[in-house]
């Protein structure tokens, strides 16, 4: 923890540095995570997409509460779900957007047209034809998020406000996520891939989703001691 303060003060790290260094971090955790999950991995009985890293940001987003407070951690679930969703639409336009001849035959169009571009074209159901795989992802993980990561956000404040408060701060975490984990667990499954992967591979989704989400919190729990109580940041003069 004195290593940690000595650094900062070492960089001089100020508070928009802060900021930006632990909120860019979530985003990049979310936004990567919801690109690479258009890819269902498969090991065994075990079905999840191959979004392993956004499991890491209801760890992180428990950082961005300790140090930057309830309303920072807040604005940036919401800047998250915004720069993901614009991200969506802006796939969609390069879908669109002429293909070079080679590139297209070498199948470059059919892949973005099937991760990014209208899928289904045939479906019964009008969100199966106009919704492509990426824009349901992107869909399920801001529902997920303003559901499980707000959750998780006022757990950690009642959490740290009451019977928490002189507990270890790994406590935080591990309460916080037992409960925005199942959360997100069973809604981004259902609107990301309903329609497209069978029911039996959506339960076993769900419940992998679960396993895995509590391994990486076993493993990235200490990372809430990467601050301190204290702002890591000096104030400007």
């Amino acid at each position: 923890m004195g290593y940690l303060s000595e650094m900062a003060v070492k960089f001089k790290l100020d508070k928009t540095q802060a900021a930006i260094l632990i909120c860019g971090l979530y985003i990049f955790f979310s936004l990567a995570g919801n690109i690479a999950a258009t890819k269902v991995t498969y090991f065994g009985s075990m079905v999840m997409d191959a979004g392993f890293i956004y499991s890491l940001t209801f760890t992180w987003r428990d950082l961005i509460h300790k140090q930057l407070g309830k309303r920072a951690a807040i604005t940036t679930i919401w800047l998250s779900a915004l720069i993901n969703l614009s991200a969506a639409l802006y796939f969609q336009l390069v879908v669109l957007l002429p293909a070079e001849p080679s590139w297209a035959g070498s199948g470059g169009q059919a892949a973005w047209e099937f991760l990014f571009g209208i899928i289904n074209p045939g479906a019964g159901l009008w969100w199966e034809n106009i919704l492509s795989l990426q824009s349901r992802i992107v869909l399920g993980s801001i529902i997920t998020a303003l559901f499980a990561e707000l959750i998780d956000t006022y757990v950690y404040q009642l959490w740290t406000s009451g019977a928490g408060r002189r507990r270890p701060q790994w406590t935080r975490v591990f309460v916080s996520n037992a409960v925005s984990i199942p959360v997100d667990s069973i809604l981004f499954p259902v609107i990301a891939f309903t329609g497209i992967l069978s029911m039996d591979a959506l339960f076993q989704m769900f419940y992998t989703n679960i396993a895995v989400k509590a391994i990486v919190t076993l493993l990235a729990f200490w990372t809430i001691y990467l601050v301190p109580e204290k702002p890591i940041y000096t104030e400007d003069a």
